[in-house]
């Protein structure tokens, strides 16, 4: 009752001011305090209040005071509260929102209940455009904008929650909140600490001022206040309530200033985000009292502007922070350094690191299992012809080759050996193959055929950066049973490389003409590749030219181990081999002679020379053997004139001619000393009459290389010693006259012609001698022998005649299971590593020019400016290290071309799969040519260039060029792939980067290409690169 009595005396009072006002013109009652004591009531004819009621509230009055520190109105002492603060004392907070103006009502409860939009403990604080609408004029309610980066423009408003973990913990469940309120005009400010949504104390700040720092990420705000004002209120936490200390006096008293509030917002939050109120007398209280150095808060700020009112965007002050820009450039540095260190380490460490191999009984097991697995391989062959083109390369070749025997394919240059090797292995050619092939007297697939082999080509193929052991046991891991133990590997290709003679150079690079480094010699590196293929125990091992390029000491010594291998192991070697030495002819088991694709002979070695002579073609005593049989099939595959004797009859009956001998070395002795005789006369050198001279190779011809019917069966040859002594008194004496009367008067006793009892020319044939051994070789014994060896191997009779069918004493041949294609990845990316940092000149000048150009780059494009020169400069940069990661990968055309034989051999031996080869390069040219290098130089250029200092956008940066850098790679490992010549790739490799470069974005504006060709542009990789980087 005395509330409603109180309430109604003030609105009395408020609807007559003319009656306080003359109520002061007649008493003075607001002139001095007593005039306050009331003798005359002037309000008495309409104040029933009882005597105890207490006066209406007056602001003028002493005893009445308006919080917050608001204004008190002259003329009727009310307060004039601030936005959000309502009451006679402005002490209680308003809700509904501002935008509700004088019609918002004070709370009724514990917490107000806010409009939509709007948030705050008085509802100050706006949240949305939309809650603004009301501020603007009629027409123009899109113009609003709720402004919430906590600058002041006119009058903004902030909630804030204390963050001070302290006075949290001391609080327990009653949460403090502090309201932050400025007015731009006047240069004031208002803080408020709450309780529980109730108001302990305020401070009023005033001579404020404000600024703003803004970076690409964070905005930073300070507002700054010369002078401060606290109070309590009374009966409040803090201020006196049961229970709580009271600092009235001490806000009164020791508050004064000056005050900051600070806030900062970071772009996806940051743990330094947040405001902090601080003061110092206040902040020592905070600390005393709490153990915090300052109130810290986390607030949200709202203010209604126009649009136009928008603070403008503030352009960040760029800075170059030169110790990164010095710090990582040291640290490229110091890392290429540590890349050369490294690959020196490895170059030079010991070669003995495998140490010595000691196998377990599992080991020793598999090794016997291996051995024991192994199965000897008999082949035989019959009517073996290739076609090309129409063209008969061979035709109708047969023979064949048992366990522990050597067979030799012999012939003149162009005969068809290296062809019809390749047959033999099952090689894939480009004509048609015919012929029956029969391994143990059974036809196996060509796969399963080349699963139980070995070929070794006559050019050494292999990385000269590895070393002979690293060499073999690439091919041991590779090619031998997954199940296999890596130990035992090791250990199988350590016995080969004993069994070959190679186990003292195991730790000696392979090298090359084009190294710096010398390797090994030709006839070492011809064992290493040999090794190569006996280290997977293959039944049948073919060679082609094992002996080229060689001298004869180490060509020796590579078909003594061919022999070794054979006799030793029960192995069937199978090889071509051009004009080789008497000590290397004397090592054959079996002889495959060949002539323009056709079989000369083919049979056992021991019976070919007496298989000749009984052909009318006996190797002179002293010669090679094969240099005869090589010469042979040349010259009796080339037609040729009739040979004139040497010296015709001179007229007379007493002259005799001369013939020398073909069945001896005296006979060639004797041909080159006659065509060099003359007839010493008084007159000088003369020749007798009707008498002329023939030339040696047509002499030669006649005598060592046309048939006659052998007539020295029942002469004994001359000794070497006779023939010789023969020979030189042809040569030597003192009367040449003499010596040419003896010689011409010689007959032949061993050999005479005989036509008619010389082989028929062969049907069809070319008319030459080479028909004439063709079909000598098929009716002989020989070749007999041969057709029934065959027949036997694959079809052999039983006691009755019968056929039984294949032969198979030998056992099945079975290859091996080989290792899972991530083995053979991780095996091909070791080996990868090994070439790289052993040959790497390549690898070290692309880091070394990454930080060179980076420097340099970065110093030439260093700060970039944001006006109209920095902007050009700024695309002119981009422009620039896409054209330059661009063009340095054409360095990629070359990835696989240095290696493309070596490929194409080891895919067609099985070595591994072409997936697991081509991700090994892949990997091993993309990390650490195309990866390291995009990173490094953008490490160095990003900082010194001035670009947005973010590590968000920074790696946004990173991952363009490294993406472009990889399509780019991508493409020239594409075009190196598709295209052989060197020369080719690289003129496609420059005008594919050439007209991707066209169509980027930066040479050619998009609009004004045609359209036809405007398709272009979506092709282009620097299309997407640049504009990424924009």
């Amino acid at each position: 009752m005395w509330r409603g009595v109180y309430t109604a005396s003030c609105a009395l009072l408020l609807t007559f001011p003319g009656l306080a006002s003359a109520g002061r013109q007649t008493h003075q009652f607001y002139t001095t305090n007593d005039d306050l004591l009331p003798q005359q009531n002037p309000f008495g004819l309409y104040d029933k209040r009882p005597d105890d009621c207490p006066p209406c509230f007056n602001c003028n009055l002493d005893d009445f005071t308006c919080q917050q520190f608001a204004n008190c109105t002259k003329s009727s002492g009310k307060c004039s509260c601030p936005p959000g603060f309502g009451g006679d004392d402005c002490s209680e907070p308003l809700c509904g929102s501002l935008a509700d103006g004088s019609n918002r009502l004070p709370r009724q409860g514990k917490e107000c209940e806010c409009n939509e939009g709007w948030e705050g403990i008085n509802c100050n604080v706006c949240k949305t455009n939309e809650a603004c609408r009301p501020f603007m004029p009629p027409g123009q309610e899109d113009e609003a904008v709720c402004y919430r980066e906590g600058l002041v423009v006119n009058e903004n408003f902030q909630m804030c929650d204390i963050t001070n973990k302290k006075i949290l913990d001391q609080l327990k469940t009653q949460k403090p909140q502090a309201t932050f309120s400025c007015n731009a005009e006047r240069h004031e400010c208002n803080f408020q600490f709450w309780v529980d949504q109730k108001e302990s104390f305020y401070c009023a700040l005033d001579n404020c001022e404000w600024s703003a720092e803004a970076t690409d990420t964070r905005n930073k705000t300070t507002y700054r206040c010369e002078n401060v004002q606290c109070k309590c209120v009374p009966g409040r936490l803090l201020c006196g309530s049961e229970n709580s200390i009271d600092i009235g006096d001490f806000l009164d008293q020791d508050i004064k200033g000056p005050a900051s509030f600070k806030s900062q917002h970071t772009e996806g939050g940051s743990p330094t985000d947040g405001s902090i109120f601080s003061e110092p007398a206040m902040n020592e209280l905070i600390s005393s009292v709490f153990g915090d150095p300052s109130i810290t808060l986390n607030c949200h700020s709202g203010e209604c502007l126009y649009k136009t009112e928008l603070p403008g965007y503030q352009r960040p002050i760029k800075k170059i922070n030169t110790p990164l820009i010095a710090g990582v450039i040291a640290g490229c540095a110091l890392f290429v350094v540590a890349v050369i260190l490294l690959i020196f380490f490895l170059s030079r460490r010991n070669a003995n690191k495998y140490g010595p191999i000691h196998l377990g009984d599992d080991e020793e097991e598999e090794n016997a299992k291996l051995m024991a697995d192994h199965k000897p391989a008999a082949m035989h062959f019959e009517n073996v012809s290739y076609n090309l083109k129409g063209k008969s390369i061979l035709s109708g070749i047969s023979g064949s080759v048992h366990p522990g025997e050597l067979l030799a394919i012999m012939g003149a240059s162009g005969a068809g050996k290296t062809s019809f090797l390749d047959i033999l292995a099952r090689k894939k050619k480009r004509g048609a193959v015919l012929g029956d092939f029969w391994l143990n007297g059974e036809k196996v697939s060509d796969d399963d055929f080349r699963s139980v082999i070995g070929f070794v080509d006559q050019d050494d193929t292999m990385l000269p950066t590895l070393t002979v052991h690293e060499t073999i046991l690439d091919s041991a891991l590779l090619r031998l049973p997954k199940d296999m133990s890596v130990a035992s590997k090791i250990q199988k290709a350590e016995d080969v490389e004993r069994q070959l003679g190679i186990y003292h150079i195991r730790h000696q690079v392979i090298g090359s003409e084009e190294g710096n480094g010398r390797g090994i010699s030709g006839g070492e590196k011809r064992r290493v590749g040999i090794a190569c293929e006996l280290v997977t125990s293959p039944s049948i091992l073919f060679l082609d030219e094992p002996t080229s390029g060689l001298d004869a000491y180490n060509a020796f010594n590579v078909v003594e181990c061919l022999v070794t291998l054979v006799k030793t192991y029960n192995r069937t070697v199978v090889f071509t081999i051009h004009q080789p030495r008497s000590n290397i002819v004397a090592l054959f088991d079996q002889l495959i002679l060949l002539a323009q694709g056709r079989t000369v002979y083919s049979g056992p070695f021991d019976k070919c020379q007496s298989y000749f002579d009984s052909i009318g073609y006996a190797c002179p005593p002293g010669f090679n053997i094969a240099d005869y049989l090589v010469d042979l099939t040349m010259h009796a595959g080339t037609p040729h004139e009739p040979v004139d004797h040497l010296v015709q009859e001179a007229a007379g009956p007493n002259s005799d001619g001369l013939i020398t001998r073909a069945s001896s070395t005296m006979a060639v002795k004797s041909v080159q000393s006659v065509s060099n005789a003359s007839i010493e006369t008084a007159d000088g050198h003369i020749r007798p009459k009707n008498k002329r001279k023939t030339s040696v190779r047509q002499q030669q011809e006649q005598q060592l290389f046309t048939p006659h019917k052998g007539a020295s069966d029942k002469a004994a040859p001359q000794s070497a010693g006779s023939m010789r002594s023969e020979g030189d008194s042809i040569v030597g004496g003192d009367d040449d006259r003499n010596q040419w009367v003896k010689m011409s008067r010689q007959q032949p006793h061993h050999q005479v012609d005989d036509s008619h009892n010389l082989p028929p020319s062969a049907d069809g044939g070319t008319g030459t001698n080479l028909d004439l051994l063709i079909n000598a070789y098929e009716d002989s014994d020989v070749a007999a022998k041969l057709r029934e060896d065959i027949h036997n191997a694959t079809c052999p009779p039983d006691a009755n005649g019968h056929p039984l069918g294949p032969q198979s004493s030998g056992g099945r041949v079975k290859g091996y299971r080989k290792p899972w294609i991530h083995v053979q990845f991780a095996i091909l990316s070791r080996r990868t590593w090994r070439n790289l940092y052993r040959n790497p000149m390549l690898m070290l000048t692309h880091y070394a020019i990454a930080i060179v150009l980076a420097v340099f780059i970065g110093f030439l494009f260093y700060g970039l400016t944001d006006d109209l020169p920095g902007f050009q400069n700024r695309i002119g940069f981009f422009f620039f290290i896409l054209a330059l990661f661009g063009f340095s990968t054409l360095t990629s055309l070359t990835v696989f071309a240095p290696e493309r034989l070596l490929f194409v051999r080891e895919r067609a031996k099985g070595y591994y799969h072409p997936a697991a080869y081509y991700a090994a390069k892949v990997v091993f040219d993309i990390v650490p040519l195309r990866l390291l290098p995009p990173l490094i130089m953008g490490a160095i250029m990003y900082p010194m260039t001035g670009l947005v200092p973010a590590w968000a956008e920074f790696w946004k940066y990173i991952l363009f060029i490294v993406l472009f850098n990889l399509a780019a790679a991508a493409i020239c490992l594409f075009i190196g792939i598709c295209v052989r010549n060197q020369g080719v790739a690289n003129l496609l490799g420059v005008l594919v980067m050439l007209f991707s470069l066209l169509f980027g974005g930066f040479l050619l504006n998009r609009n004004t290409i045609p359209p036809p060709v405007r398709w272009l542009q979506d092709l282009s990789i620097f299309h997407y690169a640049f504009e990424g980087l924009i």
